[in-house]
């Protein structure tokens, strides 16, 4: 069998308050949302659904409510809820990603792994990674 094409576009985050958590990433990342909903039928104000996405179009990022989320705990520790996918996030300024991102409502893990990245921790709790890309 021959494999079809596929390419991966980006992840979905679950969230309790989505266009918030849209509107956080899109700050950091200076990624446009290009698409957003707002709650559904029965759904509470804040609920609703939304979509970043690179300004070279190669990715997404998408957000949606789910009214049991719970943010997962960093590093993981049995029976609480366990980070499932992370974002690596380059940067050619660390300590500068650092203060971006904080200032946009992320705060920084207090556990760090490694001298050369730094974890931080979304609105809603979901870790993502702050590293130097030479790329940049």
């Amino acid at each position: 069998m021959e494999r079809p094409p596929l390419r991966v576009s980006g992840p979905t985050f679950d969230a309790t308050h989505p266009i918030a958590l849209a509107e956080f990433y899109a700050a950091l990342l200076g990624w446009p949302i290009v698409r957003r909903e707002g709650p559904g039928p029965g759904e509470p104000d804040h609920a609703g659904w939304a979509m970043l996405r690179a300004p070279d179009g190669s990715s997404k990022i998408e957000v949606q409510f789910d009214p049991h989320h719970r943010a997962p705990v960093w590093p993981s520790v049995p029976s609480a809820p366990t980070m499932m996918v992370h974002l690596d996030i380059g940067t050619a300024d660390l300590a500068s990603a650092v203060r971006w991102a904080a200032a946009h409502g992320a705060r920084l893990a207090d556990h760090q792994p490694q001298d050369d990245v730094r974890v931080m921790i979304d609105p809603e709790g979901h870790p993502f990674c702050l590293f130097v890309d030479d790329r940049l």
